[in-house]
């Protein structure tokens, strides 16, 4: 009787997770204003047209998604789960095809352009395995033993994987990947197999790694020119073959300062804040356009908010994830089922991939690959994906307690 008082006054929302959330968001919208306002004119552009009230549109419908996600229970949308899946290994067939995906300057064709939005499968790709994934690895742990049920899940895995990596898209297809294998782990697959799996997999992908930094270009693994170049420029290595002439060394140097550009100017902003910042709108690397003005609002946001807040507006949208993250895992460990703790830690997995990623890409610690700031970089599937998970997590939070 105690604890059903108890329950009873417990909040249903998690609302520290849903304030952090709401911070981000007033963060996103101030930076992507502020990136765009000196170099593109967005001050003079009609309002419809101002790329930080279009964030504010997508913030708005997102959290509306979400609202409506949390009426109804996990368990009625995880028997759509399947369905869902197979949706989205459609759109990313879709996109596949010729005058029906679109593409952008270096080459990618990502995206299915619908007048008024230009729709990413790839980001709902990761939803929809999260919901599948969830819902087959809930069956008995003892099914989770046998090997069969194992390699089916890595399928569930790879299928997205390889249909996101045609696009190409090398960043989202491989953070399926720790969320995957995070979300096995924690159904109760035995650990063996994916220790056997991750070690396979790293000796392919070290393999991989020394084909491209070394191997003479006859031996070279096909792989698209820029992904290539980006690997090239994170280790340092020259881009002049062997053997080249002075001229083509000429070239290869310049090449590589091309495509080192982006990362450094990322680097140059996130260093020249000091402790405090520049202030709002006063970053020289955005206002006189060294860090490029077509990437400042997207992939490189967090170098615009160190620049101009310093190092402590970086701990301060750091510390924002930081609750985000440990009260999703809260929500995973009071879910009432494997099904909700699953979903929730299977959303965790792939924020935090997202973070890391492009936080360390911001301060070179891993390759430039692409993957968005959740809630902070501009986009609209994007955002609308981080906020339905996030209504996701919140609906395992409100129907934690038993039927």
């Amino acid at each position: 009787m105690v604890d059903s008082a108890l329950n009873e006054r417990e909040p249903k929302l998690d609302r520290l997770q849903l304030v952090a959330v709401a911070l981000l968001m007033l963060i996103g919208a101030l930076f992507i204003y502020s990136a765009t306002m000196s170099t593109s004119g967005a001050v003079a552009l009609p309002w419809q047209d101002q790329v930080w009230i279009r964030q504010m549109v997508w913030y708005a419908l997102g959290s509306g998604v979400g609202v409506v996600l949390c009426l109804v229970d996990y368990h009625t949308l995880a028997r759509w789960a399947f369905v869902v899946y197979g949706a989205a290994i459609f759109f990313l067939v879709l996109v596949l095809i010729p005058h029906i995906g679109t593409t952008h300057g270096w080459g990618a064709q990502r995206w299915i352009d619908l007048g008024f939005f230009q729709f990413q499968p790839s980001e709902f790709a990761k939803l929809a395995f999260i919901l599948a994934a969830a819902h087959y690895l809930s069956r008995p742990v003892e099914e989770l033993r046998e090997r069969r049920v194992f390699w089916r899940g890595i399928g569930l895995i790879v299928l997205p994987f390889v249909l996101i990596l045609k696009e190409p898209d090398l960043g989202s297809a491989l953070v399926l990947i720790p969320t995957g294998l995070v979300m096995m782990l924690a159904a109760g697959t035995p650990k063996r197999y994916v220790l056997q799996l991750v070690g396979v997999v790293g000796v392919l992908a070290a393999l991989l790694l020394v084909d491209i930094l070394f191997a003479p270009p006859r031996w070279q693994v096909p792989m698209q020119t820029y992904q290539r170049h980006r690997l090239l420029v994170y280790f340092g290595q020259d881009f002049a073959a062997a053997g080249a002439s002075p001229a083509e060394r000429a070239q290869a140097r310049q090449l590589q300062f091309d495509k080192s550009y982006q990362v450094t100017q990322a680097l140059i902003s996130v260093g020249s804040g000091g402790l405090l910042g520049k202030g709002w709108g006063k970053g020289d690397q955005t206002a006189l356009g060294f860090l490029p003005p077509g990437a400042a609002h997207n992939d490189f946001i967090f170098s615009v908010i160190a620049e101009e807040e310093g190092f402590v507006g970086s701990v301060v949208v750091l510390t924002l994830y930081t609750v985000i993250l440990f009260t999703g895992l809260r929500i995973a460990g009071r879910a009432r089922d494997r099904l909700g703790k699953l979903v929730a830690v299977g959303v965790v997995t792939l924020l935090f991939s997202h973070v890391f990623v492009n936080i360390g890409m911001n301060i070179r610690i891993v390759p430039v690959t692409g993957i968005p700031l959740p809630l902070l970089s501009y986009g609209g599937s994007s955002v609308l994906c981080s906020l339905i998970a996030l209504g996701l997590m919140q609906n395992v939070h409100i129907h934690r307690r038993g039927y």
